[in-house]
């Protein structure tokens, strides 16, 4: 095991930035699909954008309604999703939309999604018609899939219990 640089104490992984297409889409489905909160929504218009700050809130866990307060709760916390949507994209019969990554030339490859069971997750994923990369049981690693967000990008949804034999294998 290293040891932290003391200088880096405080650091955290606070987002992960997407661009989306439809904001109204992508939102609905990391809220509906997946079970985040939208945190916060800032419009720039000057630079015609909106940003959309979405995380999973603990049981008991509310959202500040003071601005200044609101703010070191989405920046102080650990893992926050931050969409980020281009006016006028979402209406552009020109806009061919985002890389996903997962084509040449690659890049980003996908959000992790820890789900306590991967097979119900996935049946509650076919039920409300989300698309799917990989089914659990498809390919050489079982046990984990990959859904599509609205925008194409993949999104691994993986049990902590299913992936230990996997850690363990790969040693």
């Amino acid at each position: 095991m290293t040891t932290r640089d003391p200088a880096t104490a405080g650091f955290i992984l606070n987002q992960t930035m997407l661009r989306v297409r439809d904001p109204e889409a992508s939102v609905a489905f990391y809220r509906d699909v997946l079970g985040m909160t939208l945190l916060q929504k800032l419009d720039f218009p000057p630079m015609k954008f909106s940003l959309y700050f979405m995380a999973y809130l603990q049981p008991g866990e509310t959202i500040p309604e003071d601005p200044a307060e609101r703010g070191r709760f989405i920046f102080t916390r650990e893992t926050t999703l931050e969409l980020t949507h281009n006016w006028g994209t979402e209406s552009d019969p020109d806009f061919k939309g985002y890389h996903s990554g997962n084509s040449e030339p690659r890049g980003f490859g996908h959000l992790g999604i820890s789900v306590p069971d991967v097979a119900a997750a996935c049946e509650r994923f076919e039920a409300m018609g989300v698309p799917f990369q990989k089914r659990p049981n498809d390919g050489a690693m079982k046990g984990i899939a990959f859904i599509l967000d609205p925008d194409g990008y993949w999104i691994e949804i993986l049990s902590p219990n299913g992936m230990a034999p996997v850690i363990a294998a790969a040693g």
